[in-house]
This record gives structure tokens, C-alpha cells and sequence, in this order.
């Protein structure tokens, strides 16, 4: 195809999109109905309204449709004086993009395909979190979201790049060794991940510092002068598909234990009432001088404590304890929970923030991992052998 030919077919292109632009029936926010026949000037209806075309923008501007194109996309250069004309204007008559013609200019859909796991033995609340914080933060930069559950493993992430469903990805309930990672490189789709898998190589990747989390749950305890400690940790399918939040955090809290010279044991738990009973009360059989516990599994948070209660052990005077969950789980329980708080809408909203830099400049990968943040409640207290 000769240049001229690649130049009439980019002609016959922004001719579309403007046309797209002008046909667009929508309302129009502030009730106003732009009089075409009148640049500059705006007219009440008492009807249908509509929302202002890329035609009123140029007219009001007095410019051509081409121009106005042209500063909303960037692809070619603009006077100073004619783009801020022409933004006054954007701004005057509360002008949005058609997004059938932005898609067609820009060979973008501004979806963000969100792939969400639905998980028996994960606590749901804090996922819906993390969602609403990637739908919240997609809309501030005009992005909506396509919600995809993980039942399709890396097909899913095939289908999504093949369909040009979406413009890019975030992927939540990351493993260790994540099989949908090798899918995300050979797709070449633009993807963030909300989790750290092994190898981290050209990925974004946000996540809480889980390790440092772990660890920071164990310095506070021995601190406290506790030298027995139990860690309950998720259910025992959370380790065996090695998810990434749960091995990092066990290797935080272990690596840590050894080196403040803490004695400890971790043992995973179902999230059930039965289950917190059954695991607390063979740790006080075989550990009887246990004063601390850590807790990274929401669900069993309040079985927990009415097993302690249960079993004649008072929080925090006959037993301490801490917790990695939200601030609202933590501060609802009596007594209200030392905790490192999840950090779920900061996790989404950076997760979207680090994928428009990766759209929008070819950005490299970046690991960012948020530091933990411990609270002192009402749950810990100096060891009983310390008093």
C-alpha cells in the first residue's frame, strides 16, 4: 500500500469519527440544548436534550471538526493559542468524547478486564473491596470495568487479548508460580497484578508486604515478652496452591520467630466455628504455655476468641492476640484487635494507576509493595510470665 493510500485511509478515518461525533443523541447534564445555528451561544429546550458534539465544540472554538480531533487525541501538533481555544470550549459546553468514536481513534475499548477469584476458603469481603477500589479509581480516568471470575484459568486471559475485549488486565488471587503468568507474557496483553508471584519478571505487581507484615505481628508480641506463639493461618487449600499473600506471610512470621528467639507453630484453619475450635484446643494441649497468637484468617476471628473465653483464657491478660485483617473486623470483635489492617483500596487504586502507566507509555515492570501498619487495641498485653 502506497503512502498516499495510508493517508486517505487515515483521512476517511477521522472523517468517521467526527460523523460518529456529530450523530450522538445523549442528554446533556446541565439541561442545555446547543443552538447549531448560533456559535457560542446556548438555548433552553423544553423536550428531548442532548449532550454537546464534537461539531458544537469546533463551532463554538471557530474551528474545524478535524482540529477539535486533533487536540483530543494528540496524534498531531496544534497550535498554543488554537488548543486553548478549543479546550475552553471542551470545558465551556461540558463536551465528553463519544466513546464509539474515541474507541475508533484510538483503537482502544477504555475497559479494564478485572479477573476476580470466587473462592470458598478466601475472605470475600475484603475481595469486594479490592474490586470497588479498581472500579472506583478506572472511572477517574474514564476506564470501565469487565468483571471476570478465575474458573477459566489462563484461558481467560487468551480470550480477553484475542477479542480485544479490554485493553488490559488486573488479576487478583495470584500464586506463587501462577500459571496464568507464562499466558499473560505470550498474549503480550498489558496486565497488573494485585498479588507477587515468584518471578516478578516484566510484571507489575502490587501488593501488601506480607512478609513484613508477618514479621511485624511477631516483633510486637516478643516485645511484649511472649516466647510461646501460635500462628492460624488460612485453610490448608490456601498453602497447597501456594498463594502468594499466605506463603509470604508464613515465611515473614518464621523467619522472624528464629531470629527474636520466639518459639512458634503455625497451623492452618478452616473458617469455621468447629474448625477454630478443634485447631486452638490441640495447640493449648500441646503447647500449654502459649500467650500469643497471630491470626491471618478473618473467618475465624470470632470463633476464635469464643473459644478462648471458652476454655477460661481472658484476652489480652491470659492470652494476646494479633491479627493481619480490615480495620472494620479488627475494631468490631471485644475486645478490639491489634491488627495490621489490609490496605484493599489502596491496593486497587494503585493497581489502576501503575496499568494507565503501562497503556499510556510502555512502562516497565514495577513490584510496588505496600509497607504494613500494625495498631495497638485492646487485644495484646505484656506476657502472663512477664507480670
Amino acid at each position: 500500500m502506497s503512502r498516499r493510500d495510508l493517508c486517505g485511509l487515515q483521512q476517511r478515518r477521522d472523517d468517521i469519527v467526527g460523523e460518529l461525533e456529530a450523530r450522538r443523541p445523549l442528554c446533556c447534564p446541565d439541561s442545555k440544548r446547543f443552538d447549531n445555528s448560533a456559535p457560542g451561544h446556548g438555548t433552553r429546550s423544553e423536550g428531548s436534550i442532548r449532550m454537546a458534539t464534537l461539531a458544537d465544540v469546533a463551532r463554538h472554538a471557530g474551528v474545524a471538526a478535524s482540529t477539535v480531533s486533533y487536540v483530543l487525541s494528540g496524534k498531531r501538533s496544534v497550535s498554543a493559542d488554537t488548543r486553548r481555544r478549543v479546550e475552553h470550549s471542551i470545558e465551556l459546553l461540558n463536551y465528553h468524547p463519544h466513546a464509539g468514536a474515541r474507541a475508533l481513534a484510538s483503537s482502544r475499548s477504555s475497559i479494564i478486564a478485572l479477573v476476580v477469584p470466587l473462592r470458598g476458603d478466601l475472605y470475600v469481603p475484603v475481595m469486594m473491596e479490592i474490586a470497588i477500589a479498581v472500579t472506583t479509581a478506572a472511572r477517574r480516568f474514564g476506564h470501565d470495568v469487565l468483571l471476570l471470575t478465575n474458573e477459566e484459568g489462563p484461558e481467560v486471559i487468551r480470550r480477553v487479548a484475542v477479542s480485544a475485549r479490554a485493553d488490559a488486565m488486573i488479576l487478583m488471587d495470584v500464586t506463587m508460580d501462577d500459571d496464568r503468568v507464562p499466558m499473560l507474557r505470550d498474549v503480550g496483553i498489558d496486565a497488573v497484578l494485585i498479588g507477587v508471584p515468584a518471578d516478578v519478571t516484566g510484571l507489575g505487581c502490587v501488593d501488601l508486604d506480607f512478609a513484613a507484615a508477618g514479621a511485624l505481628c511477631v516483633e510486637h508480641l516478643a516485645n511484649l515478652g511472649h516466647r510461646e506463639v501460635a500462628f492460624l493461618g488460612e485453610a490448608e487449600a490456601v498453602y497447597q496452591r501456594r498463594s502468594g499473600f499466605a506463603e509470604r506471610t508464613l515465611h515473614g512470621v518464621m523467619s522472624q520467630a528464629e531470629a527474636l528467639g520466639v518459639r512458634i507453630v503455625h497451623r492452618p484453619c478452616e473458617a469455621s466455628h468447629e474448625a477454630a475450635a478443634g485447631t486452638v484446643t490441640r495447640i493449648l494441649q500441646d503447647r500449654p504455655r502459649t500467650s500469643g497468637l497471630i491470626v491471618q484468617n478473618e473467618a475465624v476471628i470470632p470463633p476464635l476468641l469464643s473459644v478462648l473465653r471458652a476454655t477460661g483464657r481472658t484476652v489480652p491478660e491470659d492470652m494476646s492476640v494479633v491479627a493481619i485483617c480490615p480495620d472494620q473486623v479488627a475494631e468490631q470483635t471485644s475486645p478490639r484487635l491489634t491488627s495490621v489492617r489490609i490496605p484493599a483500596d489502596d491496593m486497587g487504586r494503585r493497581a489502576v494507576e501503575m496499568l494507565m502507566r503501562r497503556l499510556d507509555d510502555g512502562r516497565a515492570g514495577e513490584v510496588v509493595l505496600l509497607p504494613p501498619e500494625l495498631t495497638v487495641r485492646s487485644s495484646t498485653a505484656p506476657a502472663p510470665v512477664s507480670r
